[in-house]
């Protein structure tokens, strides 16, 4: 039940009377994203939003380990010679090995970086081309040796892309049935946009990374984008339903904005807690973890942050409005 003296409370911080300040900050994260995403769906043939990796587009994944330190710019070489040999889109990553260590055979050392080679679906992993990926790695690095060979067909990444939108989409609509439920129709749609805003801002990153930096996504990206809408519905529920609460004891006495104001002051202290936390443990697979997963931890963390923000000044911003706008045309 509500706390009558609730509004005797000093707020920490007054979330309606800087309203146009919350709704600034949204602008200026999303339209870059916006702008971002529009582009790459403009001028890529498969009109992604982002750079899809080969898990989506199909294609090879060449691993070649080696003993011998490797730069940034042995990576970069290999990656114009390996155009220039007529592969498409070749995408060369240095992966670091934390672990390497010198193995009781002094002369056999464990491999201190392993370089990943993504291309176009190459066919058989026996075929020519390889061979000549090989001989170009080899021609920058002397000592590297190919480990691990991995295809996806064409046909595979596409089934796969048609799956993630779908689990994206029915994740969207799960929720927004929920709400409506669970609450009223406003709050779910107010839901939805907050969802929305907190997705658009992930993938509108990434599409800009993948535009400056050649950053390209795989189906790790997808989990993310889910995870962080599970987090973000969940900080969002927490923040409504404290208002709706407040505001079945306390209409008669007090303004929307004030019970808003107040409802989401008593719920800072837990949602930021709980992302402070959760971030922590982001941060360190993020530093400490392996390469393969940096993106995808990285996607978490953008994701906790935005998702905090939303729930806390966007998503209850927008409810104080409505509630306004209900009781002025009343």
């Amino acid at each position: 039940m509500a706390n009558p003296d609730l509004m005797k409370h000093k707020n920490i911080i007054d979330v309606v009377k800087y309203r146009p300040l919350w709704l600034f900050i949204s602008a200026v994260l999303l339209i870059p994203c916006i702008i971002a995403i529009a582009y790459l769906m403009w001028t890529q043939p498969n009109h992604a939003p982002v750079k899809l990796g080969i898990d989506y587009t199909g294609g090879t994944i060449l691993q070649y380990s080696t003993a011998n330190d490797v730069s940034i710019d042995d990576i970069e070489s290999i990656r114009e010679q390996l155009i220039d040999a007529g592969f498409q889109t070749p995408v060369a990553q240095l992966i670091k090995n934390q672990n390497a260590a010198v193995s009781s055979d002094e002369n056999n050392e464990a491999p201190k970086n392993i370089i990943s080679i993504k291309t176009s679906f190459l066919g058989d992993t026996k075929g020519e081309q390889i061979d000549n990926a090989t001989n170009v790695v080899s021609s920058v690095v002397n000592d590297a040796e190919l480990v691990q060979t991995n295809s996806i067909g064409p046909s595979l990444g596409f089934e796969l892309l048609k799956n993630s939108l779908v689990a994206l989409c029915l994740a969207f609509l799960a929720i927004v049935i929920y709400i409506s439920f669970r609450f009223q129709s406003d709050y779910a749609l107010i839901t939805f946009l907050t969802l929305l805003h907190d997705a658009i801002f992930v993938i509108g990153f990434f599409a800009i990374m993948g535009i400056f930096f050649d950053l390209h996504i795989d189906s790790l990206f997808i989990t993310a984008v889910l995870t962080v809408i599970g987090f973000s519905v969940h900080d969002t529920i927490v923040v409504f339903d404290r208002i709706r609460e407040n505001n079945r004891f306390l209409a008669k006495k007090y303004t929307s904005d004030e019970i808003v104001n107040a409802s989401v002051n008593q719920t800072l202290a837990r949602s930021l807690n709980t992302s402070l936390t959760t971030l922590i443990t982001l941060l360190a697979l993020y530093f400490f973890g392996g390469a393969t997963t940096k993106d995808f931890v990285l996607a978490m963390i953008l994701g906790i942050i935005v998702g905090t923000y939303s729930s806390i000044f966007f998503a209850s911003v927008l409810l104080a409005w409505d509630k306004e706008h209900v009781k002025a045309k009343a």
